[in-house]
């Protein structure tokens, strides 16, 4: 499997979203923002976090418009595989791949630390190395993470089966306790948690390691 991950001035996660790739097994390109092309055979983009363009306006909504942005909109609507992650999501959200919109955290503070999670579906690439209602523990680190959406999207979420992760002990005050969502076609994630920092032993913990396998897995025609 061939992954592309997006860098912006600004992504500070980029390096450890390839490592996460890497240490699964997969093939990584590095793609810069003023690229207008996503590699050949690339079969999934990763876009990392951080703090893209130093978050001026909203949060991702310019890295969004660079020129790479059109090459991410245009590889989903084919069909390929993206995630993105704390940032990337916010990137993913302003590009309108994904539903809703992540606001400041309820408290108005950064939060960092070791988040519990539970896997609130398998129907996805991205979850199926879990089993449904696992709990996982991911690091969190945002500011701006709290996600909204309206009622109507939230219940379109819920009937779809759309909502990947949830909260346990909600730490920014996300609707429904949600901390990553799926697309209509299910091939695009965005998650606040950061699983390519749960990977191996040295940074705590491995329960991230599991998402990276089944992308690494999943072969070109997946």
């Amino acid at each position: 499997m061939k992954a592309a991950v997006i860098t912006f001035p600004g992504s500070n996660c980029d390096r450890d979203l390839a490592m996460g790739f890497e240490k699964a097994g997969a093939e990584v390109v590095r793609v810069w923002h003023k690229d207008t092309e996503i590699p050949a055979g690339v079969d999934v983009i990763g876009v990392p976090g951080g703090f893209s363009f130093g978050d001026y306006l909203r949060c991702g909504a310019i890295a969004s418009r660079s020129p790479v942005g059109q090459a991410v909109v245009d590889f989903a609507k084919k069909g390929g595989y993206v995630i993105g992650i704390c940032n990337g999501f916010q990137v993913l959200t302003e590009m309108g791949l994904l539903p809703g919109a992540l606001m400041r955290n309820a408290s108005l503070k950064f939060v960092c630390r070791p988040q519990k999670l539970k896997v609130a579906t398998t129907d996805s690439v991205f979850t199926s190395g879990y089993g449904l209602g696992d709990e996982v523990v991911y690091p969190i680190a945002h500011h701006d993470g709290n996600y909204v959406i309206d009622a109507e999207g939230l219940a379109r979420l819920e009937g779809e089966d759309r909502v990947a992760y949830r909260y346990v002990g909600n730490p920014n005050g996300s609707t429904a306790d949600i901390a990553g969502v799926l697309s209509e076609n299910r091939r695009v994630i965005g998650m606040m948690p950061h699983p390519e920092r749960a990977v191996e032993g040295a940074q705590g913990g491995t329960d991230g390691a599991a998402l990276f396998r089944a992308l690494a897995g999943m072969g070109a025609d997946a």
